[in-house]
């Protein structure tokens, strides 16, 4: 898994007595791993449901996060992410299997607190998918028992992250549009080598090496609009 979306700053802090959980995910060993990872988070108390329709009676029973898959069997878990908002969930994290950048964008324009994405390709320019069932999940889900302000990094923007220079965030800013290196090369009067070489340092400079993750703090943070 890799994280797409962290940003300490804007998270809301996990009560401090045993945090609480709902993991709605179809698949039953993704569900699992997740189910795994935030139990080694500390926190005490975890329900599952495979469906929207299954994990609908709990809404009305706040709990501190919700971890739902964005494509479940019946209904977009970005639905329930919302409803869960809506009756007092402080955190939401979405999860998918693509690495779809409109997704992240609507899962922001939604409220949700993380984006993680399982099982995908690093898209830097291509590479070995990652390990399903790796780390970070538990890396979005820790940074949500951050108290805001609490983030780490160094200046340059909000969150921490290290200044940009005005050409990587051009660069940034037709990633965001979908544009692969070619394309962004032919734009910009690059070739793709250096196009990529830029993205290695965007993602340095951002904390994620995802595509998708570039842009969702992007987003987050004001870097592009």
């Amino acid at each position: 898994m890799s994280v797409l979306l962290e940003h300490p700053t804007s998270l809301v802090a996990y009560r401090p007595n045993k945090p609480t959980a709902m993991v709605v995910v179809a698949d039953p060993r993704v569900r699992s791993t997740v189910t795994r990872h935030l139990w080694a988070l500390g926190v005490r108390d975890v329900i599952e449901a495979s469906s929207i329709a299954e994990a609908r009676p709990r809404v009305g029973n706040p709990r501190d996060i919700c971890v739902a898959d964005v494509h479940l069997p019946d209904g977009s878990g970005l639905t329930l992410l919302s409803e869960t908002r809506a009756a007092g969930w402080p955190n939401g994290l979405a999860l998918s299997a693509a690495d779809d950048i409109g997704a992240v964008r609507n899962a922001l324009a939604g409220g949700v607190k993380g984006y993680v994405v399982t099982g995908t390709r690093n898209s830097l320019g291509g590479g070995m998918p990652t390990r399903h069932g790796a780390a970070p999940i538990g890396a979005a889900a820790a940074r949500m028992h951050r108290r805001p302000g609490g983030g780490p990094g160094g200046p340059g923007h909000p969150g921490g992250h290290r200044e940009l220079s005005g050409r990587e965030v051009e660069v940034l800013r037709l990633v965001a549009e979908g544009q692969s290196n070619k394309a962004i090369g032919v734009s910009m009067g690059l070739s793709a080598l250096t196009v990529k070489s830029h993205l290695a340092r965007i993602a340095r400079k951002l904390g994620t090496g995802d595509r998708a993750g570039m842009v969702a703090v992007a987003l987050r943070t004001g870097i592009i609009h």
